[in-house]
C-alpha cells in the first residue's frame, strides 16, 4: 500500500484556562562582557577550600595597606563587602585591629603581639603569620 502524506503535527490543543495559567517563558540573560580584574584581585580558582581563613586574608591585606577600602578588600579576598565589614568588626573586638578615623576614611593598625586563636597555633603571634605569608624576614 502506498504511504499517505501526513502534515506535521501542530501543538496539542489546550483549553484557554490552561494556556493562561502557565507562567510566561523567561528570556535567557545575555552574558556580560568580562570585567577587567586588577592584579591585586583574588584569582578565581576551582579549589573548594584554602589553608587560611577569610579573617587571616583580611588581616594580611590590611597589614599591607592600612588605609585600604572595604570594597578593595572584598575584591582582593573574594568575599562581599558586608562580609569584610563583619570580619573587620570581629578583628577589632578581638583586639587584632585598631581603627583610627581620618576624615571620611579609616586607617587600621594591626596589633602584632596578639596570639593566634586556635590552640594549635596559639604559640604564634599575628606578626609571625603576616611575615610568613608576605615573605618578610623575621626581625
Amino acid at each position: 500500500m502506498p504511504t499517505r502524506f501526513r502534515p506535521p503535527r501542530s501543538a496539542p490543543k489546550t483549553s484557554a484556562r490552561a494556556r493562561t495559567s502557565a507562567p510566561p517563558a523567561k528570556a535567557r540573560p545575555v552574558p556580560a562582557a568580562p570585567v577587567p580584574v586588577s592584579p591585586r584581585a583574588a584569582p578565581r580558582t576551582d579549589a573548594p577550600w584554602t589553608f587560611l581563613s577569610n579573617h587571616a586574608h583580611v588581616l594580611i591585606c590590611i597589614s599591607e595597606d592600612p588605609e585600604v577600602r572595604m570594597r578593595d578588600l572584598s575584591s582582593r579576598v573574594g568575599i562581599t563587602e558586608r562580609a569584610v565589614q563583619r570580619i573587620v568588626t570581629e578583628l577589632e573586638e578581638g583586639g587584632y585591629l585598631e581603627r583610627q578615623k581620618t576624615g571620611r576614611r579609616n586607617r587600621y593598625q594591626v596589633t602584632a603581639s596578639r596570639p593566634l586563636r586556635h590552640p594549635i597555633e596559639r604559640h604564634c603571634a599575628t606578626d609571625a603569620l603576616i611575615d610568613l605569608v608576605l615573605g618578610r624576614s623575621r626581625r
